[in-house]
């Protein structure tokens, strides 16, 4: 909310009260966890709104897989829920994407889905009736689900990489799935074997080579490539996995 704010506050062309081109701010969350932001473009033929052009930039910039978006007016006229054509498009392409919406008791996210009662999704074959595990939360909807970059793919596949390091985001042992942002997006039922805390600064030459790599300092860079802000004295879940099945789901 507060990037799509901030983004049209710099860049709307119009004032108060007064009607404009861009007037419209958005941001979507990709499930990278990497922020997008766009302005709408208005035109009488129908031009893009906010939040089209926030997919779109999320698009060019590799993001594949989205986990939430939201609207916002400018001069502080706050969340703005989205019009029927952008609901289609979010059910179409991202059915269990998370949407801010405005409530009178104040913003809350809701399933795309969930803001298209009994529509058919439109696919590049026509028109579909609703197929009810397409609209399924995945965060909520079977295991727990750790997330990787698809780069990652084949060494997690071959048994190369056997771990992986987290910051703030906790996993659990037991059954989990390992979804893979590709295009569309793979997944590998696993389990979790094991858990460990441990400082930044205590990484192991041994937790480096089940990721992969081949020292603790070649992982602490990767390391800060995900979490730019990242310390020696922060704590890491140290998370150790092995996949049920080597074929994938997409």
């Amino acid at each position: 909310m507060e990037l799509a704010r901030r983004t049209i506050d710099a860049h709307t062309d119009a004032g108060p009260d007064e009607d404009g081109i861009h007037t419209m701010g958005a941001a979507v969350l990709a499930a990278d966890y990497r922020m997008f932001a766009g302005v709408n473009l208005y035109h009488f033929t129908g031009g893009p709104c906010a939040e089209l052009v926030a997919l779109g930039a999320a698009r060019a910039q590799g993001a594949r897989q989205m986990r939430c978006i939201v609207a916002v007016g400018n001069h502080g006229r706050g969340v703005v829920g989205p019009c029927g054509r952008d609901r289609q498009v979010f059910v179409d392409y991202y059915p269990t994407m998370r949407v801010i919406v405005p409530t009178p008791a104040g913003p809350r996210s809701v399933l795309a889905a969930d803001l298209m009662p009994l529509a058919q999704r439109w696919t590049r074959q026509g028109m579909t009736g609703l197929d009810p595990s397409l609209y399924q939360d995945p965060e909520t909807a079977g295991p727990p689900i750790i997330r990787f970059n698809t780069r990652y793919l084949e060494d997690v596949r071959s048994g190369t990489k056997t771990k992986t390091t987290r910051l703030r985001d906790p996993a659990q042992l037991g059954p989990v799935r390992l979804v893979f942002e590709s295009d569309p997006e793979v997944v590998l039922p696993a389990e979790v074997t094991g858990i460990r805390h441990s400082l930044v600064s205590d990484l192991t030459n041994q937790d480096a080579q089940a990721e992969g790599l081949t020292t603790a300092t070649e992982l602490r860079e990767v390391l800060k490539g995900h979490y730019p802000d990242l310390v020696g004295t922060d704590e890491v879940d140290v998370i150790t996995f092995q996949i049920n099945d080597k074929t994938g789901t997409a």
